[in-house]
């Protein structure tokens, strides 16, 4: 089989292959068109893990900081040796969407594994900052420079 390969599948573009006997030229009869259009899904940053309930422990009263552990698709980030899985994107990056049901009220973005939902973000977006008693759903996606948002984790943080 012929095939031709490309250092780095670009999302969404259509690829127009001939596939066939590799004795054969690209012409001929005996090899069959085939359009494909990679998504990029096998690129997509994993979501991230272990999203612990926030913590107000913050630069000022009432911000809520949430946390999460990074996941990578690197080879090397299947040990059991390390601390912390190496990053397998170009740069670090995270969007923290703030849900009031399915509708998006905020999204945070943020260059660590932790966002801070201010008090006054919370105000803007719920009237007052958000009590005891009360919960929160956020949806986390690590961002990729090819391929865009990764796979979300959603959850339900409790107060």
């Amino acid at each position: 089989m012929q095939r031709c390969q490309s250092p780095r599948p670009i999302s969404g573009i259509p690829w127009n292959w001939r596939i066939g006997p590799a004795s054969r030229p690209v012409s001929d009869e005996t090899n069959v068109a085939q359009t494909f259009t990679p998504e990029g899904v096998g690129l997509r940053p994993f979501s991230v893990a272990h999203v612990e309930q926030p913590s107000r422990k913050a630069r000022s009263p009432g911000d809520l900081t949430i946390r999460w552990t990074r996941r990578s698709r690197a080879l090397v980030a299947d040990s059991w040796g390390g601390l912390e899985v190496p990053l397998g994107e170009e740069l670090e990056a995270y969007e923290v969407e703030i849900l009031d049901g399915t509708t998006v009220k905020r999204v945070l973005s943020t260059a660590t594994t932790s966002a801070v939902y201010t008090a006054a973000d919370q105000t803007a977006d719920w009237g007052a900052p958000l009590a005891p008693g009360e919960s929160l759903i956020v949806r986390i996606f690590q961002l990729s420079a090819l391929v865009g948002r990764g796979a979300p984790e959603t959850v339900t943080l409790l107060f």
